[in-house]
């Protein structure tokens, strides 16, 4: 089992950057395919990138490809989502998951979710 707590939302102008962290508690952080959701107000939870447990493979939404890259650091039990670019439409709460699952990505433990708000 892993514990989950992310960080590092805020409120960031259109085209501006935020790098969001989620730290992990548990001894298989490295076991598991990591991931980051996302939910915006009124809309279901989405998929935004995945890693996976070695971080040598990953894919992203088409939303986000190209302005956004996920990362882990296994050393330290992080795993990382830097979003460049931002747009209003990024606004969301953004939640970090882990799992045994790749494709589809991994959703058996989540996060608390850290707010994301791009203004215009």
């Amino acid at each position: 089992q892993v514990q989950l707590v992310e960080s590092g939302g805020g409120l960031v102008q259109a085209g501006g950057s935020l790098r969001l962290s989620c730290a992990a508690a548990g001894r298989s952080f490295s076991m598991y395919n990591m991931a980051w959701f996302r939910q915006a107000p009124g809309k279901e939870r989405e998929f935004v990138a995945v890693t996976s447990w070695s971080g040598d493979g990953g894919y992203y939404a088409d939303s986000v490809k190209g302005r956004f890259t996920i990362s882990r650091d296994n050393a330290k039990n992080t795993l990382s989502l830097q979003m460049n670019s931002l747009k209003p439409e990024d606004t969301a709460v953004y939640y970090c998951a882990a799992g045994r699952s790749y494709r589809p990505p991994p959703a058996d433990y989540w996060g608390q979710g850290t707010q994301v708000t791009v203004s215009s």
